[in-house]
């Protein structure tokens, strides 16, 4: 299961204990919200694309939407979601539960700007009912970014 893939993860960094678990599902961003009693904006969403027949992934807030010419500006391609077979195979991690933790080598991970209005997000652990509350530094450290970009629109 994921979810121990990504607790191995964060054993070895010695914060395996900030993992939260709930008894409810936290699989969409309103989901997880609730879940976490947060704003839905602060939950920290790992979306999976296909460019140039590998997956990237970008991390945004929950409110935030991709904005394809932004996308295709910084990507040199229009963003075509990986489909839920793909998403498995290429992060490890089933949808509802993929996040930026213990994926693949060569998965590259990119944070979009749309965090940066938080001390702290809540990205998913590998399953559809996990979370853990990381700072942006930590969040950059824990997912190994390539950085920042500004692919997103309408948050606010």
């Amino acid at each position: 299961m994921a979810i121990e893939i990504v607790r191995a993860f964060f054993y070895d960094q010695g914060i395996a204990n900030r993992i939260l678990e709930f008894p409810v599902s936290s699989a969409t961003v309103e989901l997880a919200a609730q879940a976490l009693g947060c704003e839905a904006k602060r939950i920290a969403k790992t979306l999976s694309f296909l460019v140039d027949g590998s997956a990237v992934l970008v991390v945004a807030a929950g409110d935030a939407r991709v904005d394809n010419a932004k996308f295709k500006t910084r990507f040199g391609a229009k963003p075509k979601m990986l489909d839920v077979e793909h998403v498995l195979a290429a992060t490890g991690h089933a949808v509802g539960g993929v996040c930026p933790f213990a994926i693949p080598d060569g998965v590259p991970v990119h944070l979009d700007v749309s965090l940066q209005r938080f001390t702290t997000v809540f990205p998913a652990c590998g399953s559809s009912n996990s979370a853990i509350e990381l700072t942006l530094v930590e969040l950059e450290h824990y997912a190994n970014a390539m950085g920042w970009v500004d692919v997103c629109k309408n948050w606010e």
